[in-house]
């Protein structure tokens, strides 16, 4: 459970434990990482909310009115990176996005968020998520930069000394937890190097704000440990890829309103709404959910591959997977997300389409709807079919164009590269 810090709190820690910098973090409208560096000299600047930053360079926030932006931290997600130096420490905050008249910025993907986390609330709802990311630890080369090599055998729950990452696994989860999380368990997943670490599902923000701070604590660990942790959805052709699987709670009075003990699965009518929402929109969210041209290249038959737009009790191989714990209580999971998303809008999206399916009483059926997109074409061009349902619900229309537009300019760039594989198959013959 986060701190409800104060300002007075802030700057009373940050003198206790001699923390020196502070790292203002924001996210891009892809989801990547960003911030600007301050002293604490200057802490009390950005907890009053005076803090700007030129805004041209980030990715879908060109174009703004003013060419500079405001930080706004959140005082909740105060953290100090157990990975830097011990005296002059280093911390962060994670800061939402105004404009300099003191507005949200429609760019900002976790006001994103934080829009439909209170239209749910309006309703009476809470939402609650865990998530489970997979990723990939290759070796390095002579000059530090990733390659996708990997001499390890290990296979799904192997351990030492099969698992060559099992150290870097466990200094992971003692950092994470160092920060703050609540680890439930670590492994090796099936693919040759790969692995997952899970932490305790919480309220949704949280969820959203800690999916960046695993993806960066893992980055750091590995390495310092010589390797390169990758959250690419697809780095091998001949291993599985990686996905972000959405484990969701739907909320009301404190009370799990997925879970109905007299139904023959244990679901509520919500419950089966919420996954007709979700089945309705899957199409039209994967652009978000699987962002990247890679993406697709994990979204392929096979195993428990999620492409089949469908959903059923812990039915793998559907978009749509169903979990009944111990004591009978519901969660949905979404398993087609990949690691290389969004998380505020994914997770927004999600929280949107389960509500649609809830107040348009959509129900899921028991047939298969079809697969998921083949590529991030196809991707965009369903979410531009769903455009009302992005621009008209908490997206908005400047983020939902910036992001199609960005989406665009990536699918323009793969096309025009001539891979390995077609020099391979057509150079000779032709």
């Amino acid at each position: 459970m986060r701190e409800n810090y104060s300002k007075d709190d802030i700057m009373r820690l940050v003198e206790e434990e001699d923390v020196e910098f502070i790292r203002l973090q924001f996210t891009d409208i892809l989801g990547n990482l960003k911030n600007i560096a301050i002293t604490s000299s200057q802490l009390q600047k950005a907890l009053n909310n005076r803090c700007t930053f030129d805004c041209a360079s980030i990715a879908g926030f060109e174009g703004c009115e003013e060419g500079e932006l405001l930080l706004i931290p959140d005082p909740s997600t105060l953290a100090i990176f157990p990975w830097r130096p011990q005296q002059g420490k280093v911390a962060r905050m994670i800061c939402d996005v105004y404009n300099l008249d003191g507005t949200p910025f429609a760019g900002d993907s976790r006001y994103v968020l934080k829009k439909a986390i209170a239209k749910a609330a309006e309703m009476g709802y809470s939402f609650e998520v865990g998530q489970e990311s997979e990723f990939f630890l290759f070796h390095t080369d002579d000059n530090t930069l990733p390659t996708t090599i990997t001499h390890e055998q290990a296979g799904y729950f192997d351990c030492s000394p099969l698992d060559f990452g099992e150290n870097a696994r466990r200094d992971m989860v003692l950092t994470l937890e160092d920060m703050g999380f609540e680890i439930e368990s670590s492994h090796h997943e099936a693919a040759r190097a790969q692995h997952e670490i899970k932490f305790k599902s919480d309220e949704v923000l949280a969820t959203a704000d800690n999916i960046l701070t695993f993806r960066l604590a893992v980055k750091t660990i590995a390495k310092r440990h010589g390797l390169h942790a990758t959250f690419m959805p697809k780095p091998k052709e001949d291993e599985n890829g990686s996905g972000m699987h959405i484990r969701m709670v739907l909320k009301k009075d404190g009370k799990n309103i997925f879970t109905d003990k007299n139904d023959k699965y244990g679901l509520s009518k919500e419950a089966y709404c919420f996954i007709g929402g979700l089945l309705r929109y899957v199409k039209g969210m994967a652009a978000i959910t699987n962002p990247l041209v890679n993406s697709y290249k994990r979204l392929v038959p096979g195993g428990e591959v999620p492409m089949n737009i469908g959903w059923g009790m812990r039915a793998k191989n559907k978009v749509v997977c169903v979990y009944k714990d111990l004591d009978g209580e519901i969660s949905i999971e979404l398993r087609s997300p990949d690691p290389a998303a969004n998380p505020y809008l994914t997770l927004a999206v999600c929280l949107q389409a389960g509500m649609e399916g809830i107040c348009q009483k959509l129900l899921p059926g028991d047939e298969v709807q079809g697969t998921m997109p083949e590529s991030l074409t196809a991707a965009v061009a369903y979410m531009e079919q769903e455009k009302e349902f992005f621009t008209n619900g908490i997206v908005g229309e400047y983020l939902f164009d910036k992001y199609v537009a960005k989406k665009k300019e990536e699918w323009s760039r793969y096309r025009k590269v001539v891979t390995a594989w077609e020099v391979d198959e057509y150079l000779y013959k032709y």
